[in-house]
Protein backbone atom coordinates (compact mmCIF):
# COMPACT_ATOMS: atom_id res chain seq x y z
CA UNK A 1 0.00 0.00 0.00
CA UNK A 2 1.17 3.52 -0.72
CA UNK A 3 -0.17 6.85 0.32
CA UNK A 4 -1.74 7.14 -3.08
CA UNK A 5 -4.73 5.13 -4.26
CA UNK A 6 -5.82 2.74 -1.52
CA UNK A 7 -4.58 4.77 1.46
CA UNK A 8 -8.07 5.74 2.58
CA UNK A 9 -9.69 2.36 2.07
CA UNK A 10 -6.81 0.56 3.77
CA UNK A 11 -6.95 2.67 6.93
CA UNK A 12 -10.74 2.79 7.03
CA UNK A 13 -10.89 -0.98 6.54
CA UNK A 14 -8.21 -1.70 9.12
CA UNK A 15 -10.11 0.29 11.77
CA UNK A 16 -13.64 -0.72 10.74
CA UNK A 17 -14.42 2.88 9.83
CA UNK A 18 -16.77 4.58 7.37
CA UNK A 19 -16.19 5.58 3.72
CA UNK A 20 -17.86 8.73 2.32
CA UNK A 21 -18.19 9.74 -1.36
CA UNK A 22 -18.36 13.32 -2.63
CA UNK A 23 -18.34 15.07 -6.00
CA UNK A 24 -15.42 17.50 -6.28
CA UNK A 25 -13.55 19.45 -8.94
CA UNK A 26 -11.19 17.16 -10.82
CA UNK A 27 -7.67 18.12 -11.92
CA UNK A 28 -8.83 19.30 -15.36
CA UNK A 29 -11.86 21.13 -13.97
CA UNK A 30 -14.54 18.50 -14.56
CA UNK A 31 -16.52 17.05 -11.63
CA UNK A 32 -15.22 13.70 -10.34
CA UNK A 33 -16.48 11.31 -7.68
CA UNK A 34 -13.92 11.20 -4.87
CA UNK A 35 -13.96 9.80 -1.37
CA UNK A 36 -12.69 10.20 2.15
CA UNK A 37 -13.38 8.24 5.30
CA UNK A 38 -13.52 8.29 9.07
CA UNK A 39 -11.42 5.95 11.16
CA UNK A 40 -13.23 3.55 13.45
CA UNK A 41 -11.92 2.01 16.63
CA UNK A 42 -10.51 3.74 19.66
CA UNK A 43 -9.20 7.05 18.32
CA UNK A 44 -8.99 10.13 20.57
CA UNK A 45 -10.55 12.48 18.00
CA UNK A 46 -12.94 12.16 15.08
CA UNK A 47 -10.33 11.42 12.43
CA UNK A 48 -10.93 11.78 8.70
CA UNK A 49 -8.58 10.14 6.23
CA UNK A 50 -8.28 11.02 2.56
CA UNK A 51 -5.87 10.65 -0.35
CA UNK A 52 -5.11 13.31 -2.90
CA UNK A 53 -5.21 10.73 -5.71
CA UNK A 54 -8.94 10.26 -5.20
CA UNK A 55 -9.54 13.87 -6.25
CA UNK A 56 -6.51 14.76 -8.37
CA UNK A 57 -4.59 11.61 -9.23
CA UNK A 58 -2.88 11.08 -12.58
CA UNK A 59 -5.59 8.60 -13.58
CA UNK A 60 -8.05 11.51 -13.33
CA UNK A 61 -6.24 13.30 -16.18
CA UNK A 62 -7.03 11.96 -19.67
CA UNK A 63 -3.79 11.15 -21.46
CA UNK A 64 -4.57 13.46 -24.39
CA UNK A 65 -4.83 16.54 -22.14
CA UNK A 66 -2.02 15.91 -19.68
CA UNK A 67 -0.28 19.18 -18.86
CA UNK A 68 0.88 19.75 -15.25
CA UNK A 69 1.03 23.49 -15.93
CA UNK A 70 -2.78 23.63 -15.89
CA UNK A 71 -4.05 20.79 -13.66
CA UNK A 72 -5.30 21.75 -10.21
CA UNK A 73 -5.58 20.36 -6.67
CA UNK A 74 -8.75 22.39 -6.02
CA UNK A 75 -10.70 19.16 -5.48
CA UNK A 76 -8.32 18.11 -2.70
CA UNK A 77 -9.22 21.27 -0.83
CA UNK A 78 -12.89 20.54 -1.42
CA UNK A 79 -12.43 17.08 0.12
CA UNK A 80 -10.79 18.64 3.17
CA UNK A 81 -13.70 21.09 3.45
CA UNK A 82 -16.21 18.24 3.16
CA UNK A 83 -14.45 16.38 5.98
CA UNK A 84 -14.59 19.54 8.12
CA UNK A 85 -18.28 19.91 7.31
CA UNK A 86 -18.75 16.34 8.57
CA UNK A 87 -17.17 17.21 11.89
CA UNK A 88 -13.57 16.07 11.42
CA UNK A 89 -11.35 17.01 14.36
CA UNK A 90 -8.23 15.57 12.81
CA UNK A 91 -7.31 14.81 9.18
CA UNK A 92 -4.85 12.29 7.77
CA UNK A 93 -4.00 13.00 4.15
CA UNK A 94 -2.02 10.73 1.85
CA UNK A 95 0.10 12.23 -0.92
CA UNK A 96 1.06 10.35 -4.06
CA UNK A 97 0.01 9.44 -7.61
CA UNK A 98 -0.73 13.06 -8.48
CA UNK A 99 -1.73 14.45 -11.84
CA UNK A 100 -0.88 17.98 -10.72
CA UNK A 101 2.05 20.31 -10.10
CA UNK A 102 0.38 23.40 -8.66
CA UNK A 103 2.20 23.44 -5.33
CA UNK A 104 -1.08 22.82 -3.52
CA UNK A 105 -2.27 26.26 -4.59
CA UNK A 106 -5.64 24.95 -5.78
CA UNK A 107 -6.29 23.10 -2.52
CA UNK A 108 -5.49 26.26 -0.56
CA UNK A 109 -7.77 28.37 -2.76
CA UNK A 110 -10.63 25.95 -2.17
CA UNK A 111 -10.22 26.67 1.53
CA UNK A 112 -10.25 30.45 1.22
CA UNK A 113 -6.60 31.34 0.68
CA UNK A 114 -6.23 34.17 -1.84
CA UNK A 115 -3.34 34.16 -4.28
CA UNK A 116 -3.03 37.60 -5.83
CA UNK A 117 -1.28 39.01 -8.88
CA UNK A 118 0.55 42.35 -9.04
CA UNK A 119 -2.76 44.22 -9.44
CA UNK A 120 -4.38 42.54 -6.46
CA UNK A 121 -6.57 40.24 -8.54
CA UNK A 122 -7.01 36.61 -7.54
CA UNK A 123 -5.27 33.97 -9.62
CA UNK A 124 -7.57 31.36 -11.06
CA UNK A 125 -7.13 27.79 -9.79
CA UNK A 126 -5.70 26.67 -13.11
CA UNK A 127 -2.51 24.92 -12.16
CA UNK A 128 1.14 25.60 -11.52
CA UNK A 129 1.62 27.74 -14.59
CA UNK A 130 -0.53 30.47 -13.03
CA UNK A 131 1.94 30.79 -10.16
CA UNK A 132 4.32 32.66 -12.48
CA UNK A 133 1.98 35.65 -11.96
CA UNK A 134 1.82 35.33 -8.17
CA UNK A 135 2.63 38.51 -6.26
CA UNK A 136 1.11 38.10 -2.81
CA UNK A 137 -0.48 35.51 -0.49
CA UNK A 138 -3.51 36.60 1.55
CA UNK A 139 -4.56 34.27 4.39
CA UNK A 140 -7.27 36.56 5.78
CA UNK A 141 -10.09 34.54 4.22
CA UNK A 142 -8.68 31.10 5.04
CA UNK A 143 -11.27 28.71 6.47
CA UNK A 144 -11.17 29.41 10.21
CA UNK A 145 -11.82 25.78 11.11
CA UNK A 146 -8.31 24.91 9.95
CA UNK A 147 -6.97 26.54 13.11
CA UNK A 148 -8.82 23.98 15.25
CA UNK A 149 -8.01 20.79 13.34
CA UNK A 150 -4.76 18.84 13.17
CA UNK A 151 -3.78 17.85 9.62
CA UNK A 152 -1.09 15.17 9.28
CA UNK A 153 0.20 14.48 5.79
CA UNK A 154 1.80 11.17 4.77
CA UNK A 155 4.23 11.95 1.97
CA UNK A 156 7.50 11.03 0.32
CA UNK A 157 10.02 12.81 2.51
CA UNK A 158 12.53 13.01 -0.35
CA UNK A 159 10.37 15.04 -2.74
CA UNK A 160 11.38 18.72 -2.91
CA UNK A 161 9.57 21.70 -4.41
CA UNK A 162 12.43 23.53 -6.14
CA UNK A 163 15.90 23.10 -7.58
CA UNK A 164 17.45 20.55 -9.91
CA UNK A 165 15.75 17.77 -7.95
CA UNK A 166 12.52 19.73 -7.62
CA UNK A 167 9.14 18.34 -8.45
CA UNK A 168 8.84 20.01 -11.87
CA UNK A 169 12.06 18.48 -13.23
CA UNK A 170 11.73 15.07 -11.60
CA UNK A 171 8.03 14.40 -12.13
CA UNK A 172 6.88 16.93 -14.74
CA UNK A 173 7.73 14.71 -17.73
CA UNK A 174 5.79 11.80 -16.20
CA UNK A 175 2.72 14.04 -16.09
CA UNK A 176 2.99 15.09 -19.73
CA UNK A 177 5.19 18.20 -19.57
CA UNK A 178 7.48 19.00 -22.49
CA UNK A 179 11.05 20.12 -21.71
CA UNK A 180 9.97 23.74 -22.18
CA UNK A 181 6.96 23.28 -19.89
CA UNK A 182 9.18 21.68 -17.26
CA UNK A 183 11.33 24.81 -17.09
CA UNK A 184 8.28 27.11 -17.11
CA UNK A 185 6.78 25.13 -14.25
CA UNK A 186 10.06 25.08 -12.31
CA UNK A 187 10.25 28.86 -12.65
CA UNK A 188 6.63 29.30 -11.54
CA UNK A 189 7.14 27.11 -8.46
CA UNK A 190 10.31 29.05 -7.63
CA UNK A 191 8.28 32.26 -7.70
CA UNK A 192 5.63 30.60 -5.51
CA UNK A 193 8.33 29.69 -2.99
CA UNK A 194 9.74 33.21 -3.12
CA UNK A 195 6.38 34.84 -2.39
CA UNK A 196 5.69 32.40 0.46
CA UNK A 197 9.07 33.28 1.98
CA UNK A 198 8.48 37.02 1.58
CA UNK A 199 4.90 37.05 2.90
CA UNK A 200 4.96 34.23 5.46
CA UNK A 201 8.62 33.96 6.41
CA UNK A 202 8.86 30.30 5.40
CA UNK A 203 11.57 28.86 3.15
CA UNK A 204 9.85 25.94 1.42
CA UNK A 205 12.21 25.43 -1.52
CA UNK A 206 13.93 22.35 -0.12
CA UNK A 207 11.57 21.51 2.74
CA UNK A 208 11.40 17.69 3.13
CA UNK A 209 8.16 16.49 1.58
CA UNK A 210 7.36 19.90 0.12
CA UNK A 211 7.45 18.50 -3.41
CA UNK A 212 5.07 15.62 -2.63
CA UNK A 213 2.19 15.29 -5.09
CA UNK A 214 3.37 18.08 -7.35
CA UNK A 215 4.15 20.37 -4.43
CA UNK A 216 0.88 19.73 -2.59
CA UNK A 217 3.00 19.18 0.52
CA UNK A 218 4.09 22.82 0.34
CA UNK A 219 0.57 24.21 0.06
CA UNK A 220 -0.74 22.01 2.86
CA UNK A 221 2.12 22.95 5.17
CA UNK A 222 2.73 26.62 4.42
CA UNK A 223 -0.81 27.76 3.63
CA UNK A 224 -3.05 25.38 5.57
CA UNK A 225 -0.93 24.61 8.63
CA UNK A 226 -0.49 20.88 8.07
CA UNK A 227 2.40 18.80 9.39
CA UNK A 228 4.31 16.64 6.91
CA UNK A 229 5.46 13.13 7.87
CA UNK A 230 7.24 10.27 6.07
CA UNK A 231 4.55 7.95 4.72
CA UNK A 232 5.66 4.97 6.73
CA UNK A 233 5.41 6.82 10.05
CA UNK A 234 1.72 7.48 9.46
CA UNK A 235 0.93 3.99 8.20
CA UNK A 236 2.70 2.31 11.11
CA UNK A 237 0.47 4.14 13.59
CA UNK A 238 -2.64 2.42 12.26
CA UNK A 239 -1.49 -0.86 10.73
CA UNK A 240 0.33 -3.35 12.97
CA UNK A 241 2.86 -4.37 10.31
CA UNK A 242 5.35 -5.80 12.83
CA UNK A 243 2.58 -7.93 14.32
CA UNK A 244 1.74 -9.29 10.89
CA UNK A 245 5.38 -9.96 10.06
CA UNK A 246 5.91 -11.90 13.28
CA UNK A 247 3.64 -14.67 12.00
CA UNK A 248 4.80 -14.68 8.37
CA UNK A 249 7.12 -16.90 6.33
CA UNK A 250 7.13 -14.75 3.18
CA UNK A 251 6.26 -11.11 2.56
CA UNK A 252 4.56 -9.68 -0.52
CA UNK A 253 4.54 -5.93 -1.04
CA UNK A 254 3.44 -3.90 -4.06
CA UNK A 255 3.92 -0.64 -5.92
CA UNK A 256 2.61 0.95 -9.10
CA UNK A 257 6.10 1.16 -10.54
CA UNK A 258 9.25 -0.18 -8.93
CA UNK A 259 12.44 1.67 -9.89
CA UNK A 260 15.38 3.64 -8.49
CA UNK A 261 13.00 5.88 -6.55
CA UNK A 262 11.46 3.05 -4.52
CA UNK A 263 14.15 3.06 -1.79
CA UNK A 264 13.67 6.81 -1.34
CA UNK A 265 10.95 6.64 1.30
CA UNK A 266 8.35 4.55 -0.52
CA UNK A 267 6.32 1.99 1.38
CA UNK A 268 7.65 -1.23 -0.30
CA UNK A 269 11.22 -0.42 0.71
CA UNK A 270 10.13 0.34 4.26
CA UNK A 271 8.12 -2.89 4.45
CA UNK A 272 11.19 -4.77 3.18
CA UNK A 273 13.39 -3.10 5.78
CA UNK A 274 11.04 -4.20 8.57
CA UNK A 275 10.75 -7.69 7.10
CA UNK A 276 14.51 -8.11 7.15
CA UNK A 277 14.50 -7.41 10.90
CA UNK A 278 12.40 -10.58 11.13
CA UNK A 279 14.66 -12.46 8.69
CA UNK A 280 11.90 -12.74 6.07
CA UNK A 281 12.21 -12.92 2.26
CA UNK A 282 10.37 -10.20 0.34
CA UNK A 283 8.78 -10.23 -3.13
CA UNK A 284 7.50 -6.99 -4.67
CA UNK A 285 4.66 -7.00 -7.21
CA UNK A 286 4.73 -3.96 -9.49
CA UNK A 287 2.58 -2.47 -12.18
CA UNK A 288 5.76 -1.77 -14.12
CA UNK A 289 9.46 -2.44 -13.61
CA UNK A 290 11.33 0.78 -14.31
CA UNK A 291 14.78 2.30 -14.52
CA UNK A 292 17.46 0.89 -12.19
CA UNK A 293 14.92 -1.28 -10.38
CA UNK A 294 17.68 -3.71 -9.38
CA UNK A 295 18.88 -1.21 -6.77
CA UNK A 296 16.05 -2.54 -4.62
CA UNK A 297 17.98 -5.76 -4.09
CA UNK A 298 20.22 -3.70 -1.83
CA UNK A 299 17.26 -2.53 0.25
CA UNK A 300 15.62 -5.77 1.36
CA UNK A 301 13.53 -6.69 -1.69
CA UNK A 302 14.71 -10.14 -2.78
CA UNK A 303 12.70 -10.39 -5.99
CA UNK A 304 10.21 -8.34 -7.99
CA UNK A 305 7.96 -8.94 -10.95
CA UNK A 306 5.78 -6.78 -13.18
CA UNK A 307 2.06 -7.22 -13.72
CA UNK A 308 2.13 -6.44 -17.45
CA UNK A 309 2.80 -9.66 -19.32
CA UNK A 310 1.52 -8.70 -22.78
CA UNK A 311 1.38 -5.54 -24.95
CA UNK A 312 -1.53 -3.24 -24.15
CA UNK A 313 -2.51 0.32 -23.36
CA UNK A 314 -2.27 2.02 -19.97
CA UNK A 315 -6.05 2.39 -19.87
CA UNK A 316 -6.43 -1.36 -20.40
CA UNK A 317 -3.94 -2.06 -17.63
CA UNK A 318 -5.80 0.22 -15.21
CA UNK A 319 -9.15 -1.31 -16.12
CA UNK A 320 -7.85 -4.85 -15.63
CA UNK A 321 -5.61 -4.08 -12.64
CA UNK A 322 -7.33 -6.49 -10.25
CA UNK A 323 -7.01 -9.48 -12.56
CA UNK A 324 -3.46 -8.55 -13.55
CA UNK A 325 -2.43 -8.29 -9.90
CA UNK A 326 -4.03 -11.63 -9.07
CA UNK A 327 -2.29 -13.34 -11.99
CA UNK A 328 1.02 -11.70 -11.05
CA UNK A 329 0.73 -12.87 -7.44
CA UNK A 330 -0.19 -16.39 -8.50
CA UNK A 331 2.76 -16.54 -10.89
CA UNK A 332 5.15 -15.36 -8.20
CA UNK A 333 3.79 -17.85 -5.70
CA UNK A 334 4.11 -20.70 -8.20
CA UNK A 335 7.77 -19.78 -8.63
CA UNK A 336 8.18 -19.92 -4.86
CA UNK A 337 6.60 -23.38 -4.80
CA UNK A 338 8.93 -24.57 -7.57
CA UNK A 339 11.92 -23.37 -5.56
CA UNK A 340 10.56 -25.01 -2.43
CA UNK A 341 10.12 -28.28 -4.32
CA UNK A 342 13.68 -28.17 -5.62
CA UNK A 343 14.98 -27.49 -2.13
CA UNK A 344 13.12 -30.50 -0.73
CA UNK A 345 14.34 -32.76 -3.53
CA UNK A 346 17.97 -31.79 -2.88
CA UNK A 347 17.65 -32.58 0.81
Amino acid sequence: MTAARGFTRALVGATDGELVERMVTGPVGDPVKAHYGFLGGDVPAKTAVLEMASAAGLSRVPREVRDPCVTTTFGVGELIKAALDDGAERILLGCGDSGTSDGGAGAAQALGVKLLDSKGRELEAKGGGELARLHRVDLSGRNARLDDVEIDVACNWHNLLCGENGVARVFGPQKGATPEQVEDLASALERYAGVIEEDLGLDVRTMPGGGASGGLGTGLSALLGAKLHPRYDIVMKYLDIDGLLAGADLVFTAEGGIDFQTPRGKIPAEVARRAKLHGLPVIALAGTVGEEADINYEHGIDAFTGMIQAPGTLDEAIQNASELLKDCAEGAMRMVMVGRGMSHSES
